[in-house]
C-alpha cells in the first residue's frame, strides 16, 4: 500500500517466526557460512537489481556481509536470482556462478566480472577454490520437489567446504 510503511527487519521476524539479527551485527568470525536466498526481495531490497540491471547497487550491510565472510575464507551460498548479488559484490573474483540458463541473467553475471556456468534446477555450481555454491531455484518454472534437490544439494556442498 502507498501510504504503508515497511520495517524490512520487521517483516522478516515475521517470515522467520523467529528472533532475527540486523546484518550490521553479523560477525562472520562466529558463523560457519553464509547462504543468501534469492527471490524478488534479492533484487528488489537487497539490491535494485529488478531496476537497474548491471549497474544495480548492493545494499550496504549485504554487501559488507559478503566480504566479511568471502575475505574470511567462509563458505557462501548464494539462491535463485541471489547470485546476481555475489557477481556484483565479488565479480572481480571471477566466480563461477550459476542463475541455471536465463540468457540475461547470464550475460549481466559476465558482464559483471563473474563466470555464468548453465545449470538445472535440481543441481549447483559449486567454485570450491572461491568457496562459493549457488543453484538456479526459482529461475526455473519447476516443481517445488526439483527446487528443493538443488537447494539441498547446495547446503550439502556448503556444508562439505566449511
Amino acid at each position: 500500500m502507498p501510504e504503508e510503511s515497511r520495517n524490512i527487519l520487521v517483516e522478516s521476524a515475521r517470515i522467520a517466526r523467529s528472533r532475527i539479527t540486523d546484518l550490521k551485527n553479523i560477525d562472520s568470525l562466529a558463523l560457519d557460512a553464509m547462504i543468501l536466498p534469492g527471490g524478488y526481495g534479492a533484487a528488489k531490497n537487497l539490491s535494485n537489481y529488478a531496476f537497474k540491471g548491471t549497474d544495480c547497487n548492493v545494499n550496504p550491510d549485504v554487501a559488507a556481509a559478503v566480504q566479511s565472510f568471502y575475505k574470511a575464507g567462509k563458505p557462501l551460498g548464494f539462491i535463485c536470482i541471489a547470485p546476481v548479488i555475489a557477481a556484483k559484490i565479488l565479480g572481480c573474483e571471477q566466480l563461477d556462478l550459476t542463475i541455471g540458463n536465463d540468457p540475461q541473467t547470464a550475460a549481466d553475471i559476465e558482464a559483471m566480472g563473474a563466470r555464468h556456468i548453465d545449470c538445472q534446477v535440481w543441481d549447483t555450481v559449486l567454485d570450491r577454490k572461491k568457496k562459493v555454491v549457488t543453484t538456479p531455484a526459482y529461475m526455473f518454472d519447476a516443481p517445488i520437489g526439483e527446487v528443493a534437490k538443488g537447494i539441498e544439494k547446495l547446503v550439502t556442498e556448503l556444508i562439505s567446504l566449511i
